[in-house]
């Protein structure tokens, strides 16, 4: 396979390279591989800190900035980032007002944060709380988890409650608030083709050109089954339908993502939207607010994924509320 790297083993130091050259308002640890804020976290402000394993960009770095994230840890390709990262990131970014940290549910991930969280509040006294984001409707368990896998939700998650952040808002409140969006949202994704690792050189698994992967995860975990290739209404009806299935979205306003895997061109993102979009409507499903692009990518992985979420004007408000990262940018 054709990649733009130098070397397999220096695709993620060479990105946070380009990371920092194309963006000086952030501040890069290239020794502990963080992304942080270019200005510390102000007193008084909860920070929020993710992270996880490359190649779901822009996911967590590009979201790290005002209204989003404070830091966000990378691991190496598809690999939980290390205690050590997660601990020395809570501990910069605390400026005494504690510390959330937003975890997507992969075993590596959800044990290596707990370590880290522990070590932190051991160590210097910082309170940290966590979310575990698992909205994926897909499988019950994976390869990569115990339960539901933490998927499309957690960039909903991280700007909702970065907004609610940026407000003041306590500790103990912004845990419950991340609770309550990880309980009213659901994803589902679908993949036409693999990714392919670096390291690996090939793709991840086989998957025949008349064929594709219902339920797929990010990682390029099987999802529910595998069938034959279908046209885009065909396949929006079945992300759409598990996910009505397993939570009621009537009855309110919704926020609605379209994501790309990576290797999808936004034509046809925005394609299958509008089938989406034709489907939720005949559901009685009010979109109130909706995000089209790629923000939780799995390389080059071609396909992609939809996230629902249940909102209220208190949710809608944080939407709106100002953003600015990387990936994500508006009302700046």
């Amino acid at each position: 396979m054709k990649k733009l790297i130098n070397a397999p083993e220096a695709v993620l130091a060479d990105s946070l390279v380009g990371v920092a050259a194309a963006h000086p308002e952030l501040s890069v640890d290239h020794v502990n591989r963080i992304i942080y804020r270019g200005t510390p976290t102000p007193a008084g402000k909860v920070a929020l800190i993710s992270g996880g394993g490359s190649g779901h960009e822009p996911l967590h770095g590009g979201f790290v900035g005002t209204g989003m994230l404070d830091a966000a840890c990378a691991g190496e390709i598809f690999t939980s980032p290390t205690p050590d990262q997660i601990q020395e990131a809570t501990k910069v970014a605390d400026s005494g007002a504690g510390v959330l940290h937003i975890v997507k549910n992969y075993t590596g991930d959800v044990m290596n944060f707990e370590m880290a969280a522990e070590f932190a509040e051991a160590e210097t006294g910082v309170k940290v709380a966590s979310v575990v984001v698992n909205d994926d409707v897909a499988v019950e368990d994976s390869t990569w988890t115990a339960g539901r896998r933490g998927v499309g939700l957690t960039v909903l998650l991280e700007k909702i409650v970065g907004a609610a952040a940026e407000e003041g808002r306590d500790l103990d409140s912004l845990a419950a608030l991340a609770g309550r969006i990880n309980e009213s949202g659901r994803s589902m994704g679908m993949a036409l083709t693999s990714c392919t690792v670096p390291a690996a050189g090939k793709p991840t698994f086989d998957l025949p050109d008349d064929m594709m992967e219902i339920g797929v995860g990010i990682h390029g975990e099987p999802g529910r089954h595998r069938v034959p290739l279908a046209p885009a209404a065909s396949i929006a009806q079945q992300l759409v339908e598990p996910v009505l299935a397993d939570l009621d979205f009537t009855g309110g306003p919704v926020i609605a993502m379209l994501n790309g895997m990576g290797g999808s061109p936004l034509i046809e993102l925005y394609l299958m939207y509008g089938e989406v979009a034709k489907l939720l409507e005949k559901a009685g499903v009010t979109v109130a607010r909706n995000l089209v692009g790629n923000y939780i990518t799995s390389l080059d992985m071609a396909g992609c994924s939809i996230t629902l979420l249940r909102a209220d004007d208190e949710t809608l408000k944080l939407w709106d509320a100002p953003v600015n990262t990387s990936g994500l940018r508006w009302g700046v």
